[in-house]
């Protein structure tokens, strides 16, 4: 059976490590609350590019020297800046693990940071900002985000070309030392390991890691409202956000549960009502999401400018008659389909690692698989339907990106 032990470092790092005795793999993912809330508002998209730079050497380790040292441990590893934080990955066997912490350490003690190496890192993030332009849905929600919140949390986390091109090293240096410290730094550690040998490899690798804690803005949003964006496209990307339930309500699993009976399959009410039945779309789906304090509900469809508003009307509809309640069959499936995600998480350390994280950003505690699975399998159908009753998915923020005449 699966352990959880979760403790706060004397420097500020929160560690949490499940141990998992019949794994024979492990992972770990190191949080860092630099995103692009944090971002100065000059400068943005600097998150984004601090943490390609990272990469580039560390130590006395140039990039490739660095790269084949984790390399010859075995060790697959990524990372990520989104809105509110940073993360950094691995994937290994457990007996690499202080080795790889030594090495892992380096990125946040020790970074190269050379001028030399700074504009590779700036080209990559201009990449992903303009490989938005070949992806439509992604682009649409980029915008919509920017029209729901008011906080930082309508940042794209790619920045903008202009503010990419204002970014020095000396500014990402100022960056890294004032935004990558251990105080609101989580790591996770899952797999075959034990959580003393853990702690006591951080101990000797990240903990001499200091610095202060970095204020975070908490959400806020404008009045729904509707936003349209004209461009010479094929098709026409439809786009709702709905305010949701946080991850600390006590509601939350029945919203999410809801989600699941709107967009859980083929099955689901939105591939059979919007696609199936009418054939309006080539795409429709919902997901769920959250920030620090805040929950969403985002729904997509693409489909053809002829069908655009049809579609739109269409999709507000069904989600709505969620409110209407759904059937017992349909929270039957809902809870499969949850319960199998959860399986498959516990069958891979690094997507649990990764859970474990955002659970201690979002709630400040790591809940475990099997007190989710009851949490799921708690939610009763007078429940779910009184909370759809009480909490009806209506009045979105609305965004519509394609030709004219797509859609009002």
């Amino acid at each position: 059976m699966a352990t959880i032990t979760t403790e706060t470092l004397r420097n500020g790092l929160v560690l949490a490590v499940e141990e998992q005795p019949e794994n024979r793999g492990a992972a770990m993912a190191l949080l860092v609350p630099a995103g692009a809330t944090t971002d100065p508002e000059e400068l943005l998209g600097s998150a984004a590019v601090l943490e390609h730079w990272l990469w580039k050497g560390a130590g006395r380790l140039e990039a490739r020297a660095f790269a084949e040292a984790l390399d010859d441990l075995g060790v697959r590893r990524g990372s990520q800046t989104g809105v509110e934080y940073t993360t950094f990955s691995a994937a290994l066997l457990p007996e690499v693990l202080p080795r790889a912490l030594e090495l892992f350490s380096l990125l946040f003690l020790a970074p190269r940071l050379e001028d030399e190496t700074f504009d590779a890192a700036r080209r990559a993030v201009e990449e992903e900002l303009l490989a938005l332009e070949d992806d439509p849905p992604k682009k649409l929600f980029v915008r919509l985000r920017r029209e729901v919140f008011q906080s930082p949390h309508g940042r794209n986390v790619e920045g903008s070309l202009e503010t990419l091109a204002r970014i020095t090293p000396a500014d990402l240096r100022a960056q890294f030392a004032r935004r990558y410290t251990p105080r609101g730094a989580i790591l996770a550690v899952a797999g075959g390991v034990r959580f003393e040998e853990v702690r006591e490899a951080v101990e000797k690798t990240l903990g001499c890691w200091g610095g202060p804690e970095v204020a975070l803005p908490a959400p806020e949003t404008t009045a729904p409202h509707a936003a349209r964006w004209t461009e010479a496209t094929a098709q026409v990307q439809i786009g709702l956000y709905y305010r949701d339930v946080p991850p600390e309500d006590e509601r939350f699993y029945a919203a999410r549960l809801a989600a699941q009976v709107l967009s859980g399959g083929m099955a689901s009410r939105l591939f059979t009502e919007v696609r199936e039945k009418r054939g309006l779309v080539y795409a429709v789906y919902a997901s769920p999401g959250a920030f620090r304090g805040f929950g969403w509900l985002a729904a997509y469809a693409g489909t053809t400018p002829e069908r655009a508003e049809e579609t739109r009307q269409v999709l507000k509809a069904e989600i709505a008659r969620l409110r209407d309640g759904v059937s017992e069959e349909e929270l039957r499936r809902a809870k499969i389909r949850t319960k199998s995600a959860l399986v498959m998480q516990s069958e891979s350390a690094q997507a649990r690692a990764g859970g474990m994280v955002r659970d201690l950003f979002l709630l400040g505690r790591v809940r475990s698989l099997a007190e989710i699975e009851a949490q799921v399998d708690a939610v009763t159908l007078d429940e779910l339907n009184a909370f759809l009753a009480e909490h009806p998915y209506t009045d979105p923020w609305e965004g519509v990106l394609g030709p004219e005449g797509g859609a009002a």
